[in-house]
């Protein structure tokens, strides 16, 4: 009877630690799957920032191609090729087709409109009322690269003004003229008259070339 007893609670006792290990295993089990659940999250977690933050690299990187090029600096006009030809003279559309091309060896970047005086007259002109908007955006010039500017002359006959030269400055992104340069206009008509003039932005293409 003693003998029964003893191997019940044998019995007993293997049970209880077999069900102790069953559940033991259980629950790493459950804590495993927890851990690869938050390992999961994590993951689509760090995934969506990483995807977030390629965006936004991309976003800079769209901004710079359509504006500076990074590291370039603003063109200086030591640096720079100006000429200037006088179009379509005497006709509806004359005007000074302006032409800067760096010939650096690193990139730089205009913006706005170039500060322009006319002959002996010591008043800049202003920016022209009918030009498109967007002046204020910086065009990068690779080594060679050329910009357009064009000033409008308008002649009403009595040819209050006349001149064969132009004195010519870069703006900078504030809005400051550099150093002024003369620039020679050349062409079968170097020589130009006008009454009212304006400048128009740079541009990568030429104005008015119809």
């Amino acid at each position: 009877m003693r003998t029964s007893r003893i191997r019940t609670a044998a019995l007993a006792t293997v049970t209880a630690a077999l069900a102790l290990g069953l559940t033991a295993c259980g629950g790493a089990d459950a804590d495993s799957k927890a851990a690869g659940g938050s390992a999961q999250v994590n993951s689509g977690g760090d995934a969506k920032e990483g995807a977030r933050s390629t965006n936004a690299s991309g976003g800079t990187d769209e901004a710079a191609g359509d504006g500076t090029t990074a590291g370039a600096q603003q063109c200086r006009g030591d640096e720079m090729l100006l000429t200037a030809e006088h179009r379509f003279a005497g006709q509806q559309g004359d005007h000074l087709l302006v032409t800067a091309t760096n010939k650096d060896t690193k990139p730089c970047w205009v913006t706005s409109y170039p500060t322009v005086k006319l002959g002996d007259n010591g008043t800049a002109l202003p920016h022209s009322k009918k030009d498109t908007s967007g002046g204020s955006k910086h065009i990068t010039l690779q080594p060679g690269g050329k910009a357009y500017s064009a000033v409008n002359l308008f002649d009403y006959g009595s040819k209050n003004h006349t001149a064969q030269s132009f004195a010519l400055a870069l703006r900078g992104a504030d809005g400051h003229d550099g150093p002024s340069y003369s620039v020679d206009i050349k062409g079968d008509k170097p020589q130009f008259s006008w009454n009212e003039a304006d400048v128009l932005n740079w541009n990568t293409k030429k104005p008015y070339d119809f």
